[in-house]
């Protein structure tokens, strides 16, 4: 069975043959009239839909009006990056919009840039940013990452490009410059006394402790926890008494543990009870079905996970079908409420999980969408590694008299090395990188870019130096972006290029290297990109490539 099909299979198999399925709606969106933006219509340069060029009957008088054949294009799928489409309209799905697109081959986005959906609801690929980071491009092509625009020059491997540096950091779905980062605080060394004299936290409580059921309890213990992390201490007492919480901590210290174990301790007490869980990625919401279902295999408790990118008809199978459960991002969430799939009105508990991330990818009015018809009367749990001053009004708005809980110890953890590549003019980028992954203890080694064709690039370019790398990004559709993972994970391949999308909430096991070939938009970026190493007590080291 391929990855897709077991994503989609894993909670159905489980389920009681005997279930009815509720009545939904027979009308899908394949059904629904296709919407365009009448205001970005694609208008071919000088009257002609091929190039610059316009066709002129060979038997035609000098003067007469040349013939301009109307535009067509070989490919329906959507748009990439953060930049328009001009997709076929002969399939649902797709939306022009305004500005420039840049759709290279190969195959529909299915990443934060554009969603992939069957329904009427216009491309994402003018309102929501994509995951690469820069996509506005000219006549030029970018170098590896590349910066927010390029003139007419053509980018070299080595990182350097007139009309922008690839050093530079590009505009996260537009363009835009991404925040300005002092070089100093991608330098923390770690010493051996700093983890030893580190202080070591306490817990107030045991898992046998929580009054959680009795099989929960065993099937932690089966996992070989004992003692829960801070944010489990210190959380699950209050989403056990039903309070609203905010729950701040840094990456990789169990944030999923610590609202799955009470809200399905709350649905084995209440078998009534739905809950819905909102994560930024995919590959994040996946990952917490996985963890979720090591608490509920074998159960009554059912949950689907809806994403984008997975065939939105099997979601809707599933759905079809009472869940206590449903984990998915926000717009394809989104899109199934609108098609009454889903009945938020229903959900009496929801699950923030990195707000922060989905603040960032613009998600901000489809999670209001949806939190707005759910009952008043709700718990909310909120997640997050940041907190701005955005998320605070999110905090206002959303919870209601919220206990905070946070065990963040700093913005970064201290069992990550950190240190800079200086590369100065003249220097071939690659040739550095080469040197440092052909070092041993480069033996798992997670490298980060900034656009999807420079990711790609990159990948081909290790893999002919002799190097076993795979990729992940917005262009790799949902089986493939899911089978890299698995083989970087069972280490078939030691080196891992990816935007940003890899970047929240993935645990991934013995990460020895995060390396930043192209600087983070943000530092709360390469705060989480880092996060990716060091986890679990294991010490790692981050690397990032700067000018010189």
């Amino acid at each position: 069975m391929n990855t897709r099909q077991s994503v989609a299979k894993r909670t159905f198999s489980s389920r009681d043959s005997s279930r009815k399925a509720p009545f939904r709606s027979s009308s899908s969106s394949d059904s629904k009239p296709r919407s365009f933006d009448r205001a970005s219509s694609y208008q071919p340069s000088e009257a002609s839909s091929y190039g610059s060029r316009s066709y002129r009957p060979s038997n035609a008088p000098s003067g007469a009006s040349t013939f301009a054949p109307k535009p067509r294009y070989s490919s329906p799928k959507p748009s990439y990056g953060g930049s328009s489409s001009y997709s076929s309209s002969s399939r649902g799905g797709s939306s022009y919009s305004s500005g420039s697109s840049y759709a290279p081959r190969g195959g529909s986005s299915y990443g934060g840039g554009s969603n992939y959906s069957s329904s009427s609801r216009p491309s994402y690929g003018s309102s929501r940013p994509s995951y690469g980071g820069s996509s506005s491009y000219g006549s030029s092509r970018p170098s590896y990452g590349g910066s927010s625009s390029y003139g007419s020059s053509r980018g070299s491997h080595g990182g350097y490009a007139r009309g922008g540096s690839s050093f530079g950091r590009g505009g996260r779905g537009g363009g835009g410059r991404g925040q300005h980062i002092d070089i100093n605080k991608f330098i923390n060394k770690v010493k051996p006394t700093d983890v030893k004299t580190d202080v070591v936290y306490v817990p107030k409580h045991t898992f046998n402790d929580f009054n959680i059921a009795e099989e929960i309890k065993t099937r932690i213990a089966a996992k070989g926890f004992v003692t829960p992390s801070p944010i489990q201490d210190q959380s699950i007492p209050y989403i056990l008494e039903g309070k609203d919480v905010v729950g701040i901590a840094n990456t990789g210290t169990g944030k999923t543990a610590a609202f799955l174990i009470p809200l399905v301790d709350k649905v084995m007490r209440n078998p009534k009870e739905q809950i819905l869980i909102m994560a930024p990625t995919r590959e994040l919401a996946i990952q917490i079905e996985d963890e979720l279902l090591v608490f509920i295999r074998n159960t009554k408790i059912y949950s689907v996970c809806c994403v984008g990118g997975a065939p939105i008809r099997k979601q809707i199978s599933e759905l079809r079908y009472f869940n206590n459960f449903i984990i998915g991002t926000p717009g394809r969430l989104k899109d199934l409420g609108e098609q009454k799939y889903i009945k938020f009105e229903e959900f009496t508990n929801v699950v923030l999980d990195e707000a922060d991330r989905m603040l960032d990818m613009g998600f901000i009015d489809d999670m209001r969408y949806m939190i707005g018809k759910m009952p008043k009367d709700r718990q909310t749990l909120f997640f997050t590694a940041t907190m701005s001053k955005e998320i605070e009004r999110l905090v206002h708005e959303f919870l209601n008299n919220p206990v905070n809980v946070s065990v963040k110890t700093g913005d970064t953890a201290k069992s990550v090395d950190q240190d800079v590549v200086r590369v100065s003019r003249g220097e071939s980028k690659m040739d550095k990188l080469h040197e440092l992954l052909s070092q041993d203890e480069f033996s798992k080694v997670l490298i980060f870019g900034q656009t999807k064709s420079g990711v790609e690039r990159l990948t081909e370019d290790l893999m002919k130096l002799g190097h076993k790398a795979g990729s992940i990004h917005g262009d790799k559709n949902h089986v493939q972006r899911q089978r890299t993972l698995r083989t970087f994970k069972e280490n078939n391949i030691n080196i891992l290029v990816a935007t940003d999308v890899a970047a929240r909430g993935l645990d991934i096991a013995g990460v020895t290297h995060v390396i930043n070939y192209e600087l983070p938009m943000t530092y709360d970026d390469y705060v989480h990109r880092i996060g990716r190493t060091g986890r679990g007590g294991a010490t790692g080291k981050a690397l990032t490539f700067v000018a010189h």
